[in-house]
């Protein structure tokens, strides 16, 4: 009976992370039964899930966690035509090539959330396009459009809130499309829940009915908050725009900062949600924040887990350590080359200039940098202690660069707030 247990144990768990917005009356009789099978769609109109995919990501998580199967539905075939819900205008629709190449990439980002091993909890990977794009129009109308009312389509917040500015004929039925989804997976691979984001809770309800009409079924939905953070601003939106999960998108330094910035408010809650962390792990890491703030313990241990896991333990160790050199607390003489080269990708950078050596003078590496304007300013600013060169201030305008950090890396500064990297000549 673990399993049975453990399938009971999923809804109090999505209820103390705060994932659980709501859920169909009968599913925790269901869950008393043993495990069960469900789904999240997820849309590939990028090459990249972003922060703000991850809710629904760890939904299926704490499925499989809990001895359920989880299964990642990417939408192939209604990616081709777009999801009216939560958004305000019709979307642009794409290619075949470039959802297929989408599709591929996300893939492997799911990879490192769910276990996609063969077994009754192994993750499965599909894409509507398999059955959606074979649909007959006639058949379709006839098995799934005759069990829908205009009047119950026209409810939907989805389509409520784009009538008035106009919806296309495609959008509004990709309900039915999405109903049709669950119906299909219902009777391929026993599949009785869909989870999903509150704003999706129209479309879960409708493959419910669905199932229940054409085929007499019970099938269930469970859905997250839509997340908002403290100050008001999206999730998942930096200054520098959306936070990706893909590398090139967003630098893992930058995806490390995202969450090392969260509000004091926010980060429990993001703890709850985004890591597997214990209550007991939490509650402690919380309690170290309430005696020294300042430490930012709780924030430190959201950005490690998140940047491991989604960009591998030695990067984030990197952004780790780069973090603590920038915000005075680190080493400079102990953190490695590949720290060094990743704070080149994100301060202003240039190469040691010709003929330089350990002996060349720090008013003359100054003059190269852009920090400062001419030599002397350079020796200004030596004066008033405002230099520092790798991490050490220097106080005597005749001063030498001395020995490289590792990887042969210079690092001036200028005050507290105005950097720069000079990089090793190849």
């Amino acid at each position: 009976g673990l399993c049975f247990a453990a399938m009971e144990q999923f809804l109090d768990e999505l209820t103390w992370r705060g994932l659980l917005f709501d859920a169909t009356p009968d599913f925790r009789e269901r869950l008393q039964q043993g495990p069960i099978t469900g789904y999240v769609g997820f849309d590939p109109t990028a090459p990249s899930l972003q922060v703000g995919n991850l809710v629904p990501v760890m939904l299926l998580a704490h499925l499989q966690r809990a001895g359920g199967k989880p299964i990642v539905l990417l939408g192939g075939g209604t990616g081709l035509i777009g999801d009216p819900s939560g958004k305000r205008s019709e979307r642009p629709l794409q290619d075949f090539e470039t959802v297929e190449e989408n599709t591929r990439r996300q893939r492997r980002q799911f990879e490192r959330f769910l276990d996609f091993h063969e077994g009754p909890d192994g993750a499965l990977f599909l894409n509507n396009a398999d059955w959606l794009v074979k649909l007959q129009t006639v058949a379709f109308l006839r098995d799934v459009g005759k069990h829908f009312t205009l009047s119950y389509m026209l409810q939907k917040e989805s389509v409520k809130g784009r009538l008035a500015d106009g919806i296309s004929y495609t959008e509004f039925s990709y309900m039915l499309l999405e109903a049709y989804d669950f119906l299909h997976m219902y009777r391929t691979v026993n599949c009785e829940l869909q989870l999903g984001g509150s704003d999706q809770w129209g479309n879960i309800t409708a493959g419910i009915e669905l199932i229940r009409r054409s085929d007499s079924g019970d099938a269930h939905g469970v859905c997250a908050p839509l997340l908002t953070t403290a100050t008001g601003a999206k999730f998942g939106k930096s200054e520098a725009g959306t936070v990706w999960l893909d590398p090139k998108r967003t630098r893992p330094y930058e995806f490390f900062q995202y969450w090392i910035n969260a509000d004091d408010r926010d980060v429990e809650s993001h703890l709850k949600i985004f890591t597997f962390k214990t209550r007991e792990e939490i509650e402690g890491l919380m309690t170290s924040h309430g005696n020294s703030p300042g430490a930012r313990d709780p924030q430190k241990a959201l950005a490690f887990d998140l940047t491991s896991r989604v960009h591998g333990e030695d990067i984030a160790a990197r952004a780790a350590e780069a973090a603590e050199i920038l915000f005075g607390s680190g080493s400079p003489e102990d953190a490695k080359a590949s720290t060094w080269q990743m704070l080149a990708g994100e301060l202003p950078r240039g190469p040691l200039p010709d003929g330089f050596s350990e002996e060349y003078s720090v008013v003359d590496l100054l003059s190269c940098s852009t920090l400062i304007k001419s030599k002397g300013e350079a020796r200004r600013q030596i004066a008033q202690g405002g230099v520092s060169v790798n991490g050490r201030r220097v106080s005597d305008a005749d001063a030498t660069a001395g020995p490289p950090l590792e990887g042969g890396y210079y690092w001036v500064q200028r005050g507290k707030k105005s950097h720069f990297i000079f990089e090793p000549r190849l």
